[in-house]
């Protein structure tokens, strides 16, 4: 079950503004992770579901952040079907994320009150996502579809839109700017921001150094645009 709430979750991925995206199958790892990232500030984590057993890694890390980190909002990526969905909601997804839009996992995540960020890459999936109870899309991916200007052409039409990028965001202010320019309302960050020196040195610092740079970059952008 979700330890936070709807309103909560969608909030706070408005507020930070970043979603790191991240799987590995090493526990100790992950606590790692989550910890380096929630002292810098970010307490929002995706993780994806990715290898073998992954629902039950993340049953771990929940698990470990309720205990730990009662900050963090953990949910679950890489989502395209209504079983995954449920699997991770009952293991304590606080959100569901997924690279298409699946009808079937918006509908377990509307009776569940868990925020659903499908993805997408035209005007009439996000309008069709809308439709399906998705208060946040995630465009996908999102350099590819269009960059920057995608959204800035989407939210002329539809300015009611809250659009979450992930693909083709790093951790500079030459990236991240024009996607908050545009009007997204938070961007997804995968390797660029949680990257492999990272994880193969477990240069944790590192990691809580730059959680704290982006979070205080984004921050800034996002007051700006204000």
């Amino acid at each position: 079950m979700a330890r936070h709430t709807k309103m909560k979750v969608l909030n706070s991925i408005n507020d930070i503004g970043v979603v790191p995206v991240f799987y590995n199958g090493d526990i100790e790892v992950l606590k790692n992770v989550a910890n380096s990232c929630a002292e810098g500030g970010i307490l929002l984590l995706e993780f994806t579901n990715r290898g073998d057993h992954a629902w039950e890694v993340f049953s771990e890390l929940e698990k470990f952040c309720s205990k730990n980190l009662p900050k963090v909002i953990l949910g679950a990526g890489s989502i395209v079907d209504a079983g995954t969905a449920s699997m991770y909601i009952s293991s304590g997804a606080n959100f569901i994320v997924g690279p298409v839009t699946n009808f079937e996992v918006a509908k377990v995540c509307n009776r569940r009150r868990i925020p659903y960020m499908p993805g997408c890459g035209t005007a009439s999936e996000i309008s069709n996502a809308q439709e399906q109870g998705a208060d946040i899309v995630k465009i996908f991916p999102g350099s590819a579809v269009g960059g920057p200007g995608f959204v800035k052409d989407v939210l002329g039409p539809m300015p009611w839109s809250e659009i979450m990028p992930t693909g083709g965001v790093d951790i500079t202010e030459e990236s991240l700017k024009p996607w908050f320019d545009s009007g997204v309302v938070a961007v997804g960050m995968g390797s660029k921001f949680i990257s492999s020196d990272i994880i193969k040195d477990k240069n944790w610092d590192l990691l809580k150094e730059r959680s704290l740079s982006v979070s205080k970059l984004v921050k800034r952008l996002k007051e700006k645009k204000g």
